[in-house]
């Protein structure tokens, strides 16, 4: 199937790596030009030559830190500098520390309310002038299926996760008469760092190990298995393409069937 994406340019925040680099992989076999951020050159520099062997005429590599607004104002200039434009922004960042609700502080709440909220909409709210001008763009926020079901550790990413999820939904409506579509990509349990991170924070509560506790999360999911990170990025890429035109304003979820709500 021909997404229509050959040529098209693609923003992938932390595009090296995990949920970020799987969609970069399926934009990239697409033929789409890329840029790619997060703060470990090494690491974007290595992706660039796989999406570039994979398909992707271009990659150009940015290194910003989201914690910072003016970070994503240098990101937003230099990928519009490197690719004449940006057509497919992807907001990815890295997840909080794991804590229940009862542990959160005020310190952390902040500190990630900058980095999940301020941060994914000030570079949208940047780029989306010339997306609604053009007639076309793409937002695809990585998002959690927390932001559906609340996981109980990661009562911290559910917290704020809850607020881009609300401020997609609304904007959304208001630039979809531009042909510009904003969804949400939720994963479930996807084989990432960061399920090998939370699966060992519950190894340490429980005294088990980390093999055992992912296996655990596997087998709450009705395949019987944690995702593979390869089976994620493809809706990315569907999503992105001309097959995502009548889609906006929703959170697809890539999940192996573990969110179990009909709504």
């Amino acid at each position: 199937m021909d997404l229509g994406l050959k040529g098209k340019r693609a923003l992938v925040m932390g595009g090296a790596k995990g949920l970020g680099r799987s969609i970069a992989d399926a934009l990239a076999a697409e033929g789409t030009v890329l840029t790619i951020s997060g703060r470990d050159v090494a690491a974007m520099e290595k992706a660039a030559a796989d999406l570039k062997a994979l398909g992707a005429p271009s990659v150009s590599v940015v290194q910003a830190d989201v914690s910072s607004s003016a970070e994503m104002d240098k990101l937003a200039d230099a990928a519009v500098k490197a690719m004449g434009g940006v057509d497919i922004l992807v907001l990815n960042h890295g997840g909080p520390p794991v804590c229940t609700a009862s542990e959160m502080t005020e310190e952390n709440l902040t500190k990630w309310f900058q980095n999940i909220v301020v941060s994914p909409i000030r570079i949208t709210m940047k780029l989306m002038p010339a997306m609604r001008a053009q007639k076309f763009g793409r937002v695809i926020v990585v998002g959690s299926s927390g932001m559906h079901h609340p996981i109980p550790t990661l009562a911290l990413s559910n917290t704020l996760r809850a607020s881009i999820w609300a401020w997609l939904k609304t904007l959304s409506a208001e630039v979809a008469a531009d042909g510009v579509t904003m969804n949400i990509l939720a994963p479930g349990s996807i084989r990432t760092d960061r399920i090998t991170q939370t699966a060992a924070v519950r190894a340490e509560k429980a005294g088990t190990t980390v093999d055992e506790e992912i296996a655990r999360a596997g087998k709450e999911v009705p395949m019987g298995r944690v995702g593979e990170a390869s089976e994620y990025g493809p809706m990315g890429a569907f999503l992105a393409g001309k097959t995502g035109t009548y889609i906006t304003g929703t959170m697809v979820r890539v999940d192996g069937g573990r969110v179990r709500s009909m709504l």
